[in-house]
Formats: structure tokens, C-alpha cells, sequence
């Protein structure tokens, strides 16, 4: 078969699979032209290696993958074309055009894992800075609204709870004179949390206007009048944020979670083991607490080509 014949009939089979894409599949408008996109390099590809769509092998799958990696192709951009890949075989094959699916035992490359978002300790320390004077100079209603924002920082701060088990905390678990708390984390499990002097008399000054605002004695350390009866994660969320744009930081990078980071990174950087700190966050895999010593490594990485007087940004500033 000459090149042109065999051009012609692998853009005939695609369009034959992009029609079955879109007519069974209900495939959109967007989802066809990156098909079309990707299929149409593959069959370019193909043709470079001498080779067709009915006449792909493996080992053309994977040098296409190669070349790829080579061109520094993002990993969500090959994985897409892979997919495209396997999905235009597995018709072929599925259609009798093909005898089997070249791409079929080809894997995809792994996706990057994200490190989470980490905030300095200055900014950190910004927040609670900006917390506690909110508290010290509100007055009237404003002033229980100040000390529970206050309240819920400082307890996030010292502990690493989840935003989620924060706001469901009960008084009697914030009020005991034990030096832990105990929290119930996801699937039920329950774990022990130790609980800094400075987050307790944070506690005992809330509580005590708490107790004075509320009829009876609330259930819940942050009551609402919410469904739930507890103030929401959304409503935390949102008073965390306006608390950074008041203490001039970033308040897109400002979350209960990063706060929640920030905890875990800061016991590593002690010298905390990381058993104890998978306790403390209530992880049922180690493997999730491992993700902060890559951002201990990361952090350092930054230090030195930042302060080393042989750094490339040190060399790059003093040129």
C-alpha cells in the first residue's frame, strides 16, 4: 500500500471512531476536536515509523510516548493523547479491523503529586496577631464574633484539626482540665490531641463570653443557629479570609486546611517523628503525612538558593 493509501485509510478509520464517539458515546463538541487533535499526530507518528493504525504495535505506543517526554509535554497533556490512544484501538479492535489493542497494557505517567500550600511563619503569626487584637478592642455584639474567630485560630494553630472536626467540637471536650483533647476524625476514629497553654486560656476567655451570650449551656464549643447547631466550615472559611486581607496578607492563600499544613509542617521542622505526627493529624495512612518532608525539602531547596552566596539567584542579584 503507498503512503497516500494508507494516509487515507487511517483518516478514514478516524473519522469512522469519531463518529461513534459522538453518535453512542455523546461525546462533546470539545472532547471530538482533541480526539481528532491527538489521532491525527498519532497517525502523523505512525507514518514517520513506517507504520499504520492497523500495523501499530506497542512498542510504537511507547516510542510515542518517548518522543513526548522529549518534546516536555505536560503529564495531563500525554495522559490525554494515551487515552485517546487506547480508545481508538480498542474500536479497531473491537470492530474486527484489529486483532488486539497495541496500546492496551501501555500505562499512563503518573500524576505529579501536589505539595500542599504552606504559609510562613510570619504570616501565621500575623493572623494571630490580628485575631488577638480584634478581640482586645471589639466591643458590643462585634466582640463574641472577635473572641470566637480568636478562639477558633488559636486552636487550629496549635492543634492541625480538620476544619470539619474544629467547628463540631464539643464545649465539654474544650473545657476539661486534661491537657488533651479527644477528637473524633474520619470513620469514627477517635485520637488524642494535645492542647497548648496559650489555645486553653484562649479557650477559657471564650467560653466564658459564651456562656454569658447563650441561654444554657450550648452543646457545641462554636454554636450556631444553623440547622446543625454549630457554626459551618463555609462561615470559617470566610471569616479566616477577611481576617488575612485585615492582617495584609494574601487571603488566597489563606485556608483552614493550609493552616492545618502549616501545623504538621512545623512539628516536622522540630524534629517530630512522623508516627507521631500521623497521630496527631489523624491520618489512617502514613503514607498522606509523608507528603510534608517533601514540603520540608522543598522549603529548604528555597532557603539555600535564596540565602547560599553561591546560589544562582545570589549570583543572578549581585551581577
Amino acid at each position: 500500500m503507498s503512503n497516500s493509501a494508507a494516509s487515507e485509510q487511517d483518516r478514514r478509520l478516524r473519522e469512522r471512531f469519531l463518529e461513534m464517539m459522538s453518535a453512542e458515546r455523546g461525546a462533546a463538541k470539545n472532547s471530538i476536536a482533541a480526539y481528532a487533535k491527538d489521532l491525527e499526530l498519532w497517525s502523523g507518528f505512525l507514518a514517520g515509523r513506517g507504520s499504520t493504525a492497523l500495523s501499530a504495535c506497542t512498542a510504537d505506543v511507547k516510542a510515542f510516548q518517548s518522543e513526548s517526554e522529549r518534546l516536555g509535554l505536560s503529564r495531563a497533556t500525554a495522559a490525554r493523547r494515551l487515552s485517546a490512544i487506547k480508545q481508538f484501538h480498542g474500536f479497531l479492535h473491537a470492530e474486527g479491523l484489529a486483532k488486539e489493542n497495541p496500546a492496551v497494557i501501555v500505562e499512563g505517567p503518573r500524576a505529579q503529586q501536589r505539595l500542599p500550600k504552606i504559609l510562613h511563619d510570619d504570616a501565621v503569626a500575623k493572623l494571630l496577631e490580628c485575631a488577638a487584637g480584634r478581640a482586645a478592642n471589639a466591643e458590643g455584639s462585634a466582640r463574641f464574633r472577635a473572641m470566637r474567630i480568636h478562639c477558633l485560630l488559636s486552636v487550629l494553630a496549635a492543634t492541625g484539626l480538620r476544619v470539619s472536626e474544629l467547628v463540631s467540637l464539643p464545649l465539654h471536650a474544650a473545657t476539661s482540665t486534661d491537657r488533651f483533647i479527644t477528637i473524633k476524625g474520619k470513620g469514627g476514629r477517635e485520637r488524642m490531641v494535645p492542647l497548648s497553654d496559650s489555645a486553653r486560656l484562649v479557650i477559657k476567655d471564650y467560653v466564658q463570653l459564651l456562656r454569658e451570650a447563650k441561654d444554657g449551656e450550648p452543646k457545641f464549643l462554636f454554636p450556631s443557629h444553623g440547622a446543625k447547631c454549630q457554626l459551618t466550615r463555609q462561615h470559617f472559611a470566610l471569616e479566616l479570609k477577611s481576617l488575612a486581607l485585615e492582617a495584609g496578607i494574601d487571603s488566597a492563600k489563606v485556608s483552614p486546611h493550609v493552616l492545618r499544613h502549616v501545623f504538621a509542617s512545623r512539628l516536622l521542622a522540630a524534629g517530630a517523628d512522623l508516627r507521631s505526627v500521623q497521630q496527631m493529624l489523624g491520618h489512617a495512612d502514613i503514607a498522606t503525612t509523608q507528603i510534608y518532608t517533601h514540603v520540608q525539602t522543598e522549603r529548604l531547596k528555597e532557603a539555600v538558593e535564596t540565602y547560599h552566596p553561591l546560589s544562582s539567584k545570589r549570583r543572578a542579584k549581585a551581577g
